[in-house]
């Protein structure tokens, strides 16, 4: 019954309150087509619908590949896996979803505006979303977006936050303006450091009031070719878990810089304050600590570019071969603000290395196409690990690198389980 009712019933945002509880019309209606009073319906917690209601199939429901993994649900934190990220331009249905707080109700793109302020803007401005798409030039870039936090399972002692395998990645084909040519529209004092987003996600209070993420980066980040205000993703419009009708792009730093449902953002004459710029969050410590350490706020460094990383993404773990055959391998590499100078695969634990081929980037701060051919002496069980190294010579370490107490960056090798047989 609950995904047919789902189907036959939609939410508006009039059906709320400011507050977020549901109007004595909406429950009527819903008691109607129940065919019976909610009789305590008033005392639902905000934004919560009768279970009838609700959809049995949130992965169908939210225009998810049904492999992907639900990690929580308020809010919605979704991951893939690495065979479902052999495309190379990440499709929607198996981009991972990382949220910090309630989709907004109201995100109709007629009456978007964004707002550009802050200390360091000397006249604020406000542009409708056809202004910003009529008055800049649009500009498409392929970009990777990785949760800090990506990795986060294997850290011991278990690091607190959502227990994120190697799924949290995604490189999509965004479409905007560039947050430059908006800035410089604008008019931005001398003194600028920083910018902040603010969008219009729902705290998981309810409270209409309070915020609930809001990051940014250096100016030197800001102002760089690929920082987008987008308003596509892969030649459409963004989808709504995704900060439709318009969010922050930024490539190769962490995913929690590009900020969904963007409404305003702040130029700083400072660090951005915002909640979760704030130690741990995002943070690791400047100094590697002991696993298990306590860490104090002054002594963690704010995350900026991430590691160089590589995922295998064809065949999927527990590949099963013949005795002579070779195994085509496939994969993408990615390194922060770097390019990816070669990726290396190993069948012997990391005895021997031998070298993949290496695509460039379409575009900088994209991920790497990796392809190999890999031949096995005999019969028995391998593990295929693969290895990138970053333009600067940095690579990724056999094992997961250094504790944190909030389990970032976590950058070890990729590796499948094969059986020759």
């Amino acid at each position: 019954m609950a995904e047919k009712l789902s189907t036959q019933f939609k939410l508006h945002p009039g059906d709320f309150t400011r507050r977020g509880f549901l109007k004595k019309s909406a429950l009527a209606t819903m008691g109607t087509m129940l065919g019976a009073d909610i009789v305590f319906g008033k005392n639902l917690p905000p934004y919560t619908l009768p279970l009838a209601f609700q959809q049995s199939d949130p992965l169908k429901e939210l225009g998810k590949h049904p492999d992907m993994i639900i990690l929580n649900d308020k809010p919605w934190n979704i991951e893939s896996r690495a065979h479902l990220l052999d495309d190379d331009i990440t499709p929607a249905d198996k981009m991972f979803v990382r949220n910090n707080g309630l989709l907004p109700l109201d995100n109709d793109p007629y009456n978007w505006t964004l707002t550009i302020d802050g200390e360091s803007v000397p006249n604020p401005k406000t542009y409708t979303l056809q202004d910003l798409k009529e008055q800049f030039t649009h500009h498409t870039y392929q970009l990777v977006i990785e949760c800090g936090g990506n990795g986060r399972k294997e850290f011991n002692p278990p690091a607190k936050g959502n227990q994120w395998e190697l799924g949290a990645v995604s490189c999509a084909a965004w479409t905007g303006v560039r947050l430059k040519d908006v800035l410089a529209d604008v008019g931005i004092s001398n003194d600028a450091v920083y910018i902040g987003y603010y969008g219009k996600d729902i705290h998981l209070t309810g409270n209409p009031d309070k915020t609930v993420i809001s990051r940014g980066v250096p100016m030197e980040k800001a102002l760089e070719d690929e920082t987008l205000l987008a308003f596509q993703m892969n030649g459409r419009d963004i989808p709504i878990i995704h900060g439709h009708p318009l969010r922050l792009v930024i490539g190769g730093w962490p995913a929690s810089v590009s900020g969904k449902w963007i409404h305003r953002i702040a130029v700083r004459n400072k660090v951005h304050d915002g909640p979760k710029m704030e130690a741990p969050s995002y943070r690791v410590p400047c100094e590697p600590v002991e696993p298990g350490a306590k860490v104090k706020d002054e002594d963690f460094c704010i995350i900026e570019s991430m590691p160089v990383k590589s995922l295998i993404t064809y065949p999927k773990s527990g590949a099963m071969i013949n005795k002579g055959q070779s195994l085509p391998i496939r994969g993408h590499a990615w390194a922060g603000d770097l390019r990816v100078s070669k990726v290396e695969y190993s069948i012997d634990f990391g005895a021997t290395w031998q070298s993949a081929d290496l695509k460039p980037a379409p575009n900088r701060l994209a991920w790497q196409r990796f392809t190999a051919n890999v031949d096995f002496p005999q019969k028995g069980y391998y593990e295929v690990w693969a290895k990138a190294t970053d333009s600067e010579g940095r690579s990724q370490p056999m094992l997961v690198p250094g504790w944190n107490p909030k389990g970032y960056l976590n950058n070890a090798a990729h590796r499948i389980a094969v059986k020759v047989s």
